[in-house]
Parts: C-alpha cells; structure tokens; sequence
C-alpha cells in the first residue's frame, strides 16, 4: 500500500485511546485523580491521546492546504511530508490544561503569544518568510511576557537597572532557546524527544521545588510530545509528519518561557540558574558550538548572515556520521540530554559550589562528544 494511503498507526492504538479518552473524561475519574494527588498523571494521559489522535487530523490538513516540506539539497528526507505536527503538539499541550482549569496570567501571556508565534511559523512553512522578521516577533513576544512576571529575577528590582538587566536576560533566554530548538529539529524525532526529555525534567525539578503549575504545564508538553513522537519518529522508516517551524519555535518558546517563570525555583538561586542551563545543556552547548565554528571558519561575518546560514554542522549531523545513521545519532543524543537532566535534580540538595561543579561535568561531557566525534572524520559543511 503507498504511504500516503496506509493507515498511520494500528487500529488498536486509536480504540484504545478513544476508550481512554471516554473514560478519563468522567467527572468521577477527574475527581479521583486530583484528590489521589495524581493530577499530574490526569494530565499526562489527555495531552497524549489529544496529540496522538489530532496528529493523522493535521496531517490531512497539511496535505490538503500544500503545506509540505519539499526535499532540497540541505535536506535529508526524500518524500514531501507534511507539516503542521506542531498543531498536534499545541492542542495536547494547551487543553488538558484548560480542562483542569489551570490559568493564570502569566499562562495566559505564553498562551496568547504562543499562537501568535505559531500563526507566524505557519506563514513561514507556506512562504518562508525571511528569518529577521520571525526574529523580530520573537523579540517582541519575549519582551512583553517580561512585563507579566516571566522572567529571570537575578539582580534586585528595586533599582531600574537591576529590573532592565532581568529583562533582557528573560528576552535573550527565551529568543535563544526557540531558535536552538528550531536549529535541532533536522531529523525525524530529534525535537520532539528532545523537547520531551526537557519537559519531563522541568516538570521533576518543579515539583521539587513546590511549583505545581509549571510541573503541570511542563507533564502537558511531555504528554503532548510523546503523543506525537510514533508519528515522527519511525526507525528505519521515514517520519509521517513534521513538526514544522510553526511547531519547534512554539514548543521552544514555551519550554523557554516555563523554564524563568517567576516563582518556580522557590527563590533558590542555585536552582534557578544552574537547574534550567542543566536541562537545556544540549541545545545550549549546540547553538555556541555552530556559532563559534561558523564565526572562525569564515561561514558567517555578520549577524544577518548567522541567522539564516543552514548548515549540516549541528551535533546530530556530526554525531550521524560518527554512530552511522540519523536513527542512531537521535537515540544517542536522548540519552545525553538524560544524562544531563538527572544532575539538574541534584541540585535542589546542591550548595553553589556542588551546583557550579554539576555545570562544569555538563560541559566536560559535550566537550568530550564533541572531541571524539572530530576525531572521526570530517565535518559536515
């Protein structure tokens, strides 16, 4: 049967998630899982089977409005796949949240401006637009979730120039990290595990930590994630559906967003800066490495030019071509980011030094990837 006649997943997989749908969309089941102190795991399975049964949805959709991703020199897929995976991932995500009636303001400010970047990236999927304007919205957005208690709170407020140095920190994490995560999504699985991976541990370090509503939250974009990961991920095979743009910088941006939300490091210092570069190590480590190379070696000479350079010198390229496949590279890289997420929670037990000395294994362990994979070959231009 052509592939895109085939049924996407077994027939048993949908019945048994409408089945669980219908049964975890009772009132008694609802009530049973807040008071057992199980709401997270209430959440967990409605962003799953929102995501997995709205994804074939998307893909349709996708399919019928000509939004596919054409293969092209750069790019490493051979069939024209649809896009749009990341609406999948953005209803998994928002409505068990809005079901439980978790709301706040400051989930209102990412809200709103999560639809406004996800509308932007589907602009970008269909017309490519150029890649200062997406940055500029970006910019934008960040700036006004500062203004609504998002943000990194490291220097004291009381002073204009604390308070301005807060918020340009909150801007340059948050257009960071969803630009690091849209750079990462170059094969089938990679971005929505890893994202799935960042999510999870966020959501540990949040419970940690007393903050419920970001643990919430964060089990929402795991739920949502791993729902639409059998779509995207398929060893030996290739992905049914993309994330697109519009997918990878929504889910960056609100990861990044949860990520500085005001009170979720219970004040703890070591905790709020050190836990949050822990867990987002790998897109960290890859966005400086792609600069520092690409800067030395001539790629790119102006700023312009770094944003819209595609390239394959990214850690999973470098890292396919050490283990020998895409497969292999995207597994290989889950665990790293696991193995960096679990030395984030030692820190809620952590002094500032401990905190300091966890940072720098972090950077040992991506230094040593990245010696050994330069040791195996040329790498990829």
């Amino acid at each position: 049967m052509k592939r895109n006649q085939q049924l996407l997943l077994p027939a048993w997989y949908y019945l048994a998630s409408l089945l669980v749908l219908g049964f975890v969309f009772f009132p008694a089941t609802r009530d049973f899982f807040a008071l057992t102190g199980r709401r997270w795991l209430y959440i967990l399975i409605l962003a799953f089977t929102f995501s997995g049964l709205t994804t074939p949805i998307c893909r349709l959709l996708a399919r019928h409005w000509g939004l596919v991703d054409n293969p092209s020199g750069h790019k490493i897929h051979a069939e024209p796949t649809p896009l749009l995976g990341g609406a999948a991932v953005f209803l998994g995500f928002v409505l068990p949240l809005l079901i439980n009636g978790i709301f706040s303001r400051e989930f209102g400010a990412i809200l709103i401006a999560s639809i406004v970047l996800f509308v932007v990236g589907v602009l970008d999927d269909s017309l490519n637009l150029k890649a200062h304007v997406k940055l500029i919205v970006q910019i934008v957005l960040a700036v006004g979730l500062t203004f609504v208690g998002v943000r990194i709170v490291l220097f004291p407020e009381t002073a204009l120039l604390g308070s301005f140095a807060n918020r340009l920190l909150s801007v340059i994490w948050i257009v960071g990290i969803t630009n690091a995560l849209n750079f990462f999504d170059g094969m089938d699985g990679l971005a929505a595990g890893v994202s799935a991976i960042i999510a999870f541990f966020l959501a540990v370090v949040a419970m940690q930590m007393d903050s419920p509503f970001v643990g919430w939250a964060a089990v929402a974009m795991l739920g949502a994630c791993l729902g639409f990961l059998p779509y995207n991920f398929r060893p030996g095979k290739e992905a049914l559906i993309f994330l697109g743009d519009a997918g990878s910088t929504t889910i960056g941006f609100v990861l990044a967003s949860l990520a500085i939300y005001s009170d979720w490091a219970d004040f703890n210092p070591v905790v709020s800066i050190f836990s949050p570069i822990l867990i987002f190590w790998i897109l960290i480590f890859d966005m400086a490495h792609i600069t520092l190379f690409r800067v030395i070696r001539g790629k790119t000479r102006t700023f312009r030019e770094w944003i819209e350079y595609v390239g394959h010198d990214h850690l999973h390229h470098r890292m396919a071509r050490v283990l020998g496949g895409a497969t292999q590279s995207v597994l290989f890289i889950y665990l790293l980011a696991i193995c960096l997420g679990l030395s984030a929670l030692l820190l809620r037990y952590s002094t500032h030094f401990t905190g300091f000395l966890l940072l720098c294994q972090a950077f040992i362990i991506v230094v040593l990837v990245s010696i050994l994979e330069a040791k195996n070959g040329k790498e990829y231009q």
